[in-house]
């Protein structure tokens, strides 16, 4: 979903943050940034989760990260282009605790389906739909 991020970002002229903790190429682009944290765990959702606010939107599938950028106000998309809401993240915690303590007993869970061309247009629709919404919120502060 990079791809598609860093082109609705140049759209809207909007600046963005790749956070990773090693080296991620990213497009040579004043407005896009890359942000290379420690090694330590979850020291790349720690870096978001400190900086996320109401003006941001957070792309990401990991839920703790979605969980704790909507407590800071920010907007926080899933890789799949559906959004996660204070009425949908206890849902998606309580069931990620649900799998994580089947695999934990051995079960087999298998991962996330792979992309759909389908997810690939929710997930513009979302994040354009989003950006409209923050740049609205924007305007009349």
């Amino acid at each position: 979903m990079k791809a598609e991020v860093y082109r609705v970002a140049e759209r809207y002229r909007l600046k963005v943050f790749v956070v990773a903790n090693s080296y991620i190429n990213v497009p040579r682009d004043p407005r896009i940034e890359r942000i290379v944290v420690g090694d330590g765990f979850d020291a790349a959702d720690d870096w978001i989760a400190e900086r996320a606010g109401p003006d941001d939107i957070v792309v990401t599938s990991d839920i703790p990260l979605a969980d704790r950028s909507l407590k800071k106000g920010a907007a926080v998309i899933g890789a799949n282009g559906v959004p996660f809401t204070a009425s949908s993240i206890g849902m998606a915690m309580a069931n990620r605790e649900l799998m994580s303590n089947l695999r934990a007993m051995g079960e087999i869970t298998g991962g996330p389906r792979p992309m759909a061309p389908r997810d690939r247009s929710r997930f513009l629709s979302t994040l354009d739909e989003t950006i409209q919404k923050t740049l609205r919120r924007r305007a009349l502060e």
